[in-house]
């Protein structure tokens, strides 16, 4: 009988988006890595509790496309991004591929708490200070904030002690990465001498992530 305990190095491509009200904004796209530990059963292996610490940058993207004058056609890219620090903790529950069991296919789901580090909110409104009021500023910017995770991969055997996974998982958030009440009387930058009341601004994550790692098994036995 034995009870193991896997590492996982894990890091890749991610893909955000973010709900601005009802509105579905563009896509990020940007890049994770993870650092994890999973329970491994040496008798059965069939199921796992795990817990991941990552940074992951979250967020979304505006596209503009103009026609050059000096010659062709040009798309600018203003991304919105958050930097956060991710722990999910899960279940994870494998299945066999094959006779000899060297390679699985699995399911993971988890709960997640992220702590915003950093934002380029900021800069943005630097690069642009009339979108002042039109953009989200660092004021409304919520640290704390609560989601899931859900997703499945394929993991293999390198050798008796070292192995792989690949993975793909999507994590949406259930609370806002940023909230703003209603402000009223802005300085219309657009109509000099015009006040506007800048709605109320709610924004949540969504990423979908793909996850190349390297799981070192430290093996216990009784």
């Amino acid at each position: 009988m034995a009870q193991s305990t896997a590492f996982v190095i894990q890091a890749g491509p991610t893909i955000g988006t973010q709900l601005w009200d009802n509105s579905r904004r563009q896509l990020l796209f940007a890049g994770h890595a993870a650092l994890g530990v999973e329970s491994v059963n040496n008798e059965s292996d069939k199921n796992a509790l795990f817990a991941q610490l990552g940074y992951h940058i979250k967020g979304s993207a505006n596209r503009f496309n103009f026609i050059d004058p000096r010659g062709g056609f040009n798309i600018i890219s203003q991304p919105f991004k958050f930097n956060n620090l991710s722990l999910v903790v899960g279940m994870k529950q494998k299945f066999d591929m094959g006779r000899s069991g060297r390679s699985k296919y699995y399911y993971t789901a988890g709960i997640r708490g992220d702590y915003t580090l950093s934002t380029n909110l900021n800069e943005l409104l630097e690069q642009q200070p009339a979108l002042t009021g039109f953009y989200p500023d660092e004021g409304g910017v919520r640290h704390f904030i609560f989601g899931v995770s859900a997703g499945g991969g394929l993991q293999f055997e390198l050798s008796e002690l070292i192995g792989g996974q690949i993975q793909l998982s999507i994590n949406p958030d259930l609370t806002y990465q940023y909230f703003s009440g209603p402000i009223p009387n802005v300085p219309d930058p657009f109509n000099p001498g015009q006040n506007f009341t800048i709605p109320e601004r709610r924004i949540r994550n969504t990423t979908l992530e793909i996850s190349v790692g390297l799981r070192l098994l430290r093996k216990v036995e009784y």
